[in-house]
Formats: C-alpha cells, sequence, structure tokens
C-alpha cells in the first residue's frame, strides 16, 4: 500500500511540473514575438487622397491625387515601409 500511494504522490508531482513547464513555454513563446512593423506614411502632402492600390511583385503600387499636386503613382516596398519611387504620368 506504501508503494501505491508514493506512486500516486510522484505520479501527482510530475502532472503539475509538466504543466507548468507547457504554460511557462507558452508564455515565453508569446512574449517572445517581434514587435509589430512601423507605421510609416508616403510623404505625400495634406489633402492627398489613395485612389487605389495594386500589387506589382513584391512592390505597391499606390495610386494618389490631390494635396495640391497632380495624380501621381507611388511605389512603395511593403517589406522595408519605404517609399522607392514615384511616377507622375504625362511627364517625361
Amino acid at each position: 500500500m506504501r508503494a501505491l500511494k508514493a506512486a500516486v504522490i510522484i505520479m501527482g508531482v510530475l502532472i503539475v511540473a509538466g504543466t507548468v513547464v507547457v504554460a511557462v513555454t507558452i508564455a515565453n513563446r508569446l512574449g517572445n514575438r517581434p514587435p509589430p512593423p512601423a507605421v510609416s506614411g508616403l510623404g505625400e502632402p495634406a489633402g492627398s487622397r489613395i485612389l487605389g492600390i495594386a500589387a506589382t511583385g513584391d512592390r505597391l503600387a499606390v495610386h494618389v491625387t490631390g494635396g495640391g499636386a497632380d495624380d501621381r503613382i507611388v511605389i512603395v516596398d511593403p517589406a522595408s515601409h519605404r517609399v522607392l519611387g514615384r511616377l507622375v504620368p504625362g511627364t517625361p
């Protein structure tokens, strides 16, 4: 009977220890997530509006109008959050 009692106590301790290890592992994995990417603007003047967005390979082409400037296409790299260039239709 003593052996059975000891086995039950040891197994109970192992179950509690295993549960603690799983909980700590989950907490560590959730806590080590990389921060969300920084929000970056397009650098367009106030009053500008986005008319459309199109994916072009690994880039985004954003059609922008208003803001006191001609319509333009802003090319953005979504991975680095950088504006790569601007195209103004009708200009050489």
